[in-house]
């Protein structure tokens, strides 16, 4: 065991640990005055962490060390707990950070009067580790966000893909925005657990929602049809615009086969008519 890996031991050990997590949050306040009230909890679960790898052999030289494992598991939890709540990944590097200067300070005064070329090699490894520390709550706080921003875009999809009953044997899907292929993905498996489900006879792909259908998007709609067929399903297009009809036939796009309706209303009344249904108004 080195002399900077006995320092940072007896400093992250009582008696010393209180008025180590006091200045750590001290500082931290200089840069965040708004610290989180949880701030004072982390610390000291970082500090316990911090001491327990410590006595587990991990290498101060290295933080990739697999013994810094119970340091890593702290810091990642902090990092997801903080990116859930909204914060930055700047915000937590930065608490991190600051407990390099508490740090430090000690080991001035510890070292003082000490061979210095010694003090200046602990205090460049102290500083790297307490770095490499901030690094790794970064990175691992970006992989959160960008977890937590594609779970909330796989719901945002899932929600502007609803599947709606509309009659006995009869299934609707209103179609909003701009249609890709992981959209017509989810309205395929969407729709198809659903014809399951229901035993629906028909299924209406309304597109008025669809600002534009290009030959892609021409594409995803027949790939749809087709699953639904094979499904023992019929399908139904609505929403077909004047202008979305003329770009169909410019591109040379092949529709044949597949009933088309230019409004919602339409398809319904088509599908009623196919399922055996007739609607009369009540004198």
């Amino acid at each position: 065991m080195n002399n900077l890996t006995t320092y940072i031991l007896d400093a992250l050990q009582a008696p010393h640990s209180a008025a180590l997590i006091q200045d750590w949050i001290a500082e931290a306040r200089t840069s965040n005055p708004d610290l989180a009230k949880s701030a004072t909890a982390d610390a000291t679960e970082v500090v316990a962490a911090f001491g327990a790898s410590l006595q587990g052999g991990a290498d101060v030289e290295s933080f990739r060390d697999p013994r810094w494992s119970p340091l890593q598991q702290v810091l990642s939890a902090l990092s997801r707990s903080r990116a859930a709540q909204g914060q930055t990944a700047g915000d937590t590097s930065v608490f991190v950070l600051a407990l390099k200067k508490p740090l430090l300070g000690g080991l001035q005064t510890r070292a003082a009067g000490g061979d210095s070329a010694q003090l200046m090699a602990a205090f460049w490894g102290l500083t790297k580790l307490v770095d490499s520390m901030a690094q790794f709550t970064a990175t691992t706080f970006q992989h959160a966000r960008e977890e937590i921003i594609n779970r909330q875009q796989e719901e945002l999809l899932e929600l502007s893909t609803p599947v709606v009953k509309l009659w006995e044997g009869v299934l609707a899907v209103p179609m909003i925005g701009t249609l890709d292929s992981n959209r017509t993905q989810i309205v395929m498996e969407t729709l198809l657990q659903k014809i399951v489900e229901t035993g629906s006879e028909l299924a209406i792909i309304d597109i008025t929602g669809v600002p534009t259908v290009d030959t892609l998007v021409a594409q995803h709609l027949l790939k749809t049809v087709t699953a639904i067929r094979l499904m023992g399903a019929d399908c139904i297009i609505s929403g077909i615009r004047p202008q979305i009809a003329q770009t169909i036939v410019h591109l040379g796009i092949d529709l044949q086969g597949i009933s088309t309706k230019a409004s919602l209303a339409d398809a319904l009344s088509l599908a009623l008519q196919r399922t055996g249904w007739r609607v009369t108004r009540q004198a």
